[in-house]
């Protein structure tokens, strides 16, 4: 069972930067999640939010801001590590820094609330300037933007995410072109026949969020490919 970093090493450094990314390569996850969004000059940028309210000490939408203006933005804003002050970054910025290592990378289009105009399309490019498309599994809840993908790169990998009262099954991943389901942790412990109707299709399964050892167990129990989790670390106590 693999073990990816969600929105990098979540526990250990704020979501979606670099450091926390650089973290969960150091501390061995197989790979890393993360979010992107446009901002108001078409700039990709990596934060989960539609807003920046949560993450940073400002406020608005991601998508009203010029990157310019979001760089000004402090993304340290639990102040949970050094330095004081950190930026959001480009998804430029974190190919640039994954290229590097060995890790696999799950981009997921943020593009259930917010239309983003193009976004598969400047993603797709940037993966390519970068070298890293066949490390990366391309995601969302908004199924459109993964077909879209498809379209664009008929080889590339992509996902479905499903989570509450929405199921999505391995035979529709399959009629998508997708090649992997990735389900809320609750939502795979209501229907565990889940795996196996996934894995006849040839289809994996990553769930999110993991965070307690016994979910960990749990996942691996039940047959789980890889699992996002907050805390890389604690899984090394399943060994």
């Amino acid at each position: 069972m693999e073990i990816w970093g969600h929105r990098g090493a979540y526990s250990h450094a704020p979501e979606n930067t670099l450091i926390g990314f650089q973290m969960a390569a150091d501390m061995g996850a197989d790979g890393v999640e993360f979010d992107i969004q446009l901002t108001r000059d078409g700039e990709l940028v990596v934060i989960h939010d539609e807003t920046v309210d949560r993450t940073s000490n400002g406020s608005g939408w991601v998508k009203d801001f010029s990157l310019s203006e979001l760089k000004k933005l402090n993304f340290n804003k639990r102040g949970i590590t050094q330095p004081v002050f950190m930026e959001i970054p480009t998804l430029s910025e974190v190919f640039e820094l994954l290229k590097t290592t060995l890790l696999k990378m799950n981009v997921e289009f943020k593009t259930g609330i917010v239309h983003y105009e193009g976004i598969e399309k400047k993603a797709l490019e940037t993966a390519v300037k970068y070298g890293v498309l066949e490390r990366i599994v391309w995601s969302s809840f908004n199924h459109y933007s993964v077909q879209r993908l498809k379209r664009l790169a008929p080889d590339a990998e992509t996902a479905l995410l499903c989570s509450g009262g929405i199921l999505v099954t391995g035979e529709q991943c399959k009629k998508t072109g997708a090649s992997a389901l990735h389900p809320g942790f609750s939502q795979l412990l209501r229907f565990p026949e889940l795996i196996e109707e996934c894995h006849t299709h040839g289809i994996k399964v990553r769930v999110w969020t993991i965070n307690r050892l016994e979910e960990y167990l749990n996942a691996r129990g039940i047959g789980v490919d890889a699992v996002f989790s907050n805390t890389i670390d604690l899984s090394w106590k399943m060994q």
